[in-house]
């Protein structure tokens, strides 16, 4: 691979398309597989604007979800196998897009260094025989896909009866994605799905054929190397290979946030980095041992990759990460939002996105899930979320369903933003007689949540004019707060010169090292936690927010020490990150959770 970067899942419709717009340039980048109407629907669009024949697969077909991500992906795949040809055949000249393919690489990239060696040539036969090499070594970026494990609903037919464990939600996705021409990888993400993890089993394309090779394979998104290590055991055992775990920051990442118990992105990566090939020679036997018992041969232990992403913002953060901690790639999510020819967002979200500052993101409770969600102030569903409750109508229509958890009131789960669950909780929280101020926070509570399935779906349906009439128009976004300190919109080739240290978009921005940005964010979620129980804080909670406290101390102890061991830092640099470090630390210590 000769980018050394990835552009990760955003929300649902954010990257839904986008590798139709970087992978011919040999970027990796992926798209969520969680709701198939979106999924239909931009199948429909990009067949009509090539006028190629579109048939729908009707929700009520057999398999349909399955069969819908099937159809779509293959349709990516092959709208980006003619892109690339087409580039191939491109002329070596100034602004082609042949050019911009090599001039988008990293200087240090060997393709890079041969290009830039090749136009120096003189026009002859052997100027030729060198651009004919080139164009055999180039590479398409993976179509990479995403399944967020914990979005599992079971499904049920017309008459109500359950359709069985392989077509929940995820398991159905999942069946799409192997179904599928693509030979990529699918990302797993919000913890262990045993029903999924298992169901993998059930596919060859997830073992190596005769010549070892993976048709498809399997990524961990993961927060930390215990949780990691277990899932893939778990896997291992299975007969299926991790190849490549890709750590993500627990607060300061995009979309939901899970955070850790008070560990550190630093001491987490080095944890990966030190105990990386003990981990190897323990999952190898494993996955040896499943496979023979399935007769199946494997003579090399194959690749295992490890890559980081959440709150990166300068080419000096991402060389460090790549080097000190040993890593294949990174993760760019967020600023991409930022540049219209790689995402999709509609035009008024754009202006407010581009206009922020740090105090227009924030961690919300928004998400139905009940897991922390990064959110964005001036998102017009958040002020739709609030015109509903002043007209005493709180809640979304629920029309999509996959985000229906609850059975507090009902025998088939619902969603907890959903109008219906808001209602029947209120009306609870009404019978219970509470004093003024609680029964409010509860209500707060309660009517935080936000309708997710159609909010991350908007700005696309926007973008590309395909709304339907009456559809709600409201965007919810969930970039990370990385992104307040990128302040305009940007090309595609001034985000990769960005990240590879050719251009420095953030030039007089004063901007925290990410880690400590993350730190902070830390300090703010404990103080927050703490602030919430202080009326009935139990020994259990109090232990818990102690271990939360010393865990913050001990990384920032590890930052210490790291930056003091680090050569080649400049005093200045060294300065301005031990007073903020030392500031953070003065802001924890002073935390009284006694």
């Amino acid at each position: 691979m000769s980018h050394t970067f990835h552009i990760p899942v955003l929300g649902l419709g954010y990257s839904i398309d986008t590798p139709l717009k970087v992978a011919r340039y040999g970027i990796p980048s992926v798209l969520s597989i969680v709701d198939d109407e979106l999924i239909e629907r931009m199948r429909e669009y990009h067949l009509k604007e090539v006028d190629k024949d579109y048939i729908p697969i009707a929700k009520s077909a057999p398999d349909s979800r399955a069969r819908r991500v099937t159809a779509y992906l293959n349709l990516l795949s092959d709208m980006v196998n003619e892109q690339f040809e087409q580039l191939k055949a491109g002329i070596f000249e100034a602004g082609s897009d042949l050019c911009r393919y090599f001039e988008l690489l990293p200087e240090k990239a060997l393709l890079r260094q041969g290009y830039d060696l090749m136009m120096e040539y003189p026009d002859n036969e052997r100027k030729t025989i060198f651009q004919n090499i080139l164009r055999q070594r180039m590479t398409k970026g993976t179509i990479d896909v995403n399944i967020m494990s914990k979005i599992d609903k079971m499904n049920f037919s017309a008459d109500g009866e359950y359709t069985g464990n392989e077509n929940t939600d995820a398991l159905a996705a999942l069946r799409g994605f192997v179904e599928s021409n693509l030979e990529s990888s699918i990302i797993l993400s919000a913890g262990m799905n045993p029903r999924l993890y298992s169901y993998l089993e059930s596919f060859s394309e997830f073992y190596p054929d005769n010549d070892g090779k993976l048709r498809k394979k399997v990524i961990l998104k993961v927060s930390d190397f215990r949780s990691a290590f277990i899932q893939a055991k778990f896997l291992a055992k299975k007969g299926i290979w991790v190849s490549e775990f890709r750590v993500e920051s627990g607060l300061n990442c995009g979309g939901h946030a899970f955070a850790t118990d008070g560990f550190l992105l630093g001491p987490i990566l080095e944890e990966f980095k030190q105990k990386r090939q003990e981990m190897l020679d323990e999952l190898y036997p494993l996955y040896l041992s499943a496979l023979l018992n399935k007769q199946i041969e494997c003579d090399a232990i194959p690749l295992q990759r490890l890559s980081v992403q959440g709150g990166i913002g300068t080419a000096e953060e991402n060389e460090f990460l790549l080097n000190y901690y040993e890593l294949d790639a990174t993760g760019w999510g967020s600023p991409f939002l930022l540049v219209p020819e790689v995402t999709n967002v509609d035009d008024n979200t754009l202006t407010q996105l581009s206009g922020a500052g740090e105090a227009d993101f924030y961690i919300s409770d928004s998400s139905p899930l009940g897991i922390l969600f990064n959110n964005f102030k001036p998102a017009s569903m958040e002020k739709l979320r609030v015109e509903r409750l002043e007209k005493g109508r709180p809640g979304s229509p629920c029309t999509k369903k996959y985000l229906c958890t609850n059975t507090e009131f009902t025998e088939k789960p619902i969603c907890t933003a959903s109008r219906e669950y808001q209602n029947l909780k209120i009306n609870q929280l009404k019978t219970l007689a509470l004093p003024e101020e609680d029964y409010q926070e509860q209500v707060n509570l309660v009517t935080d949540k936000i309708c997710l399935c159609e909010g991350l779906c908007t700005a696309t349906y926007l973008k590309y004019n395909i709304s339907k009439p009456k559809e709600n128009t409201a965007v919810s976004i969930c970039p990370g707060p990385n992104l307040a300190y990128f302040s305009r919109i940007y090309s595609l080739d001034e985000m990769v010169s960005h990240i590879y240290g050719r251009l420095n978009l953030l030039e007089n921005i004063k901007r925290p090292n990410l880690f400590i940005k993350e730190l902070n964010l830390y300090i703010d979620y404990l103080q927050s936690d703490l602030e919430k129980n202080m009326k009935n804080l139990n020994d259990k909670k109090r232990k818990h927010l102690d271990k939360f406290k010393f865990q913050l101390q001990e990384g920032i102890t590890y930052y210490k020490q790291l930056f003091n061991e680090l050569p080649g830092q400049t005093s200045e640099m060294l300065k301005s990150f031990f007073e903020e470090l030392g500031n953070s630390e003065i802001r924890l210590a002073g935390m009284n959770i006694q």
